[in-house]
């Protein structure tokens, strides 16, 4: 299977909302929600992408010829890549009726560890959407992250212990899900968490958690006060306020000021290896993709999950190479140019 291939199965599968356009950069869907559409005009999933255009890369072949090393090591683990497969819930209402979120994080928690990276799976209203979830983690051992919305603190206990109960290597939860509105319309305390809400939720577990949605500086080091192992830099896809800067916009300077003190993951418009090897030149040490893997997976199931790993993963290589940087270590801002 090609990745063409690929793109025109996941067509005839993915339902009427995503297009499975040869480039996920937010326009064909734009605000379509359902879908994989944004809030408000569907302004900000479009500029995510459009501002990883923006930087480009700065070649230098002059130098020691040898291999890139894509290795990428986190609390404990190593990785091939430095790339997650994004959470997703209740994929029947948002891309169709092939697969639910039982067979979907089968497929995706399996596929990625068997292609040494990790997924992160998704949560919803229906109770079941975190079982399964958790379970797909257990059955891969442990390599997955489970992301946990923010419920009322009595729901998030009860799925804190399906987490730990899956033996997951870390656990995130995407505050800025407090945006979306079948969380909004909850009456029991959904939503916003404070400083010290989070590090109750933090301390509650026994794996390095992951804070997913951070925008702005305060909002890194309100997480590290928290206690906080991670951050990701997300605007949720756009899904949660229109309007918003694009992650690349926002990256160097969060990652100026708590590098060092947490890990810094980024998401948002991210669909190249060159994007990625962007990314860690501006701070971070990893990166989330969401969408392309949904179509990757309507599109080829596990073929077409470790496909489009080893596309991202090539170009993250090829890029390394083509700009003298032999390892994740030695990507430098030196290595991407800004207009």
């Amino acid at each position: 299977m090609t990745y063409n291939e690929l793109l025109e199965q996941a067509r005839q599968e993915v339902g009427p909302y995503c297009k499975a356009c040869p480039v996920c950069n937010g326009k064909a869907c734009k605000n379509q929600m359902p879908g994989p559409g944004a809030k408000g005009v569907g302004d900000t999933a479009i500029r995510n992408y459009e501002k990883w255009q923006e930087i480009r890369l700065q070649m230098d072949t002059i130098g020691k010829n040898q291999k890139a090393d894509t290795t990428f090591n986190v609390f404990g683990k190593t990785f091939r890549y430095p790339l997650f497969a994004g959470p997703v819930g209740a994929v029947n209402l948002h891309y169709g009726k092939k697969y639910n979120d039982e067979s979907y994080n089968n497929i995706l928690v399996s596929a990625c560890a068997e292609a040494g990276i990790a997924a992160m799976t998704g949560d919803g209203v229906n109770e079941n959407v975190m079982q399964v979830a958790t379970e797909a983690i257990k059955k891969a051992n442990g390599i997955g992250i489970p992301t946990i919305k923010p419920w009322d603190m009595e729901k998030i206990k009860e799925k804190m212990k399906l987490a730990d109960a899956s033996g997951a290597f870390a656990v995130a939860m995407d505050i800025d899900a407090s945006g979306l509105p079948f969380l909004q319309a909850e009456n029991s305390g959904a939503g916003k968490k404070s400083v010290e809400e989070l590090h109750r939720i933090a301390k509650s577990t026994y794996a390095p958690f992951i804070v997913k949605g951070i925008m702005a500086v305060r909002g890194a080091l309100k997480a590290e006060s928290a206690g906080a192992d991670a951050i990701v830099v997300s605007n949720h896809g756009g899904r949660v306020l229109d309007q918003c800067p694009a992650t690349a916009e926002v990256l160097e300077e969060i990652a100026n000021a708590v590098k060092g003190k947490m890990k810094i993951f980024v998401d948002g418009g991210i669909r190249s290896g060159a994007d990625v090897f962007k990314a860690i030149a501006l701070g971070a040490d990893g990166v989330i993709i969401c969408r392309p893997f949904v179509t990757a997976l309507y599109g080829g199931g596990e073929e077409g999950v470790k496909l489009y790993i080893e596309k991202i993963g090539q170009e993250l290589a090829d890029a390394m190479e083509m700009c003298g940087a032999n390892s994740l270590k030695e990507i430098t801002k030196e290595m991407i140019w800004r207009p």
